[in-house]
């Protein structure tokens, strides 16, 4: 496979797939362990093998209605990644002592989410990359 042929925006939205393959990976362990106590909880578990799948199809076969589904995928994902935080946050803060540091170390993880976003955002700025 010749690799210095591939355009940037092919190799990042190759990138995000994998890496929602192992987020998708640390989402499932971590709310598996809560026992999906919140249904919201199963977004990302679902939508993260979604989000590999057409990303690696999209990698090898350039479909425009392809392209069309990954942007629509990645909106879904940089959404869902804010409302996951929303809920972290909110999380942390209904444990005894509220917003303590003790809370935001023991608590649901504030910052996993703002990755799931940041992913979307960057498989993003994979597709609109030709565009500019």
């Amino acid at each position: 496979m010749n690799w210095s042929a591939w355009s940037l925006d092919r190799v990042l939205i190759l990138f995000v797939s994998l890496a929602f393959l192992v987020i998708g990976i640390q989402v499932t362990m971590f709310h598996y362990r809560q026992n999906f106590t919140h249904k919201a909880m199963w977004v990302p578990v679902i939508s993260s093998p979604i989000f590999l799948i057409a990303g690696l199809v999209l990698t090898w076969y350039n479909a425009p209605w392809l392209h069309n589904l990954f942007m629509v995928l990645m909106w879904f994902g940089a959404v869902a990644g804010l409302m996951g935080f929303y809920f972290h946050f909110r999380g942390v803060g209904v444990r005894v002592g509220g917003w303590a540091l003790r809370n935001f170390l023991i608590g649901p993880p504030v910052t996993l989410p703002l990755m799931f976003s940041a992913l979307s955002v960057l498989g993003l700025i994979a597709i609109y990359w030709k565009v500019w």
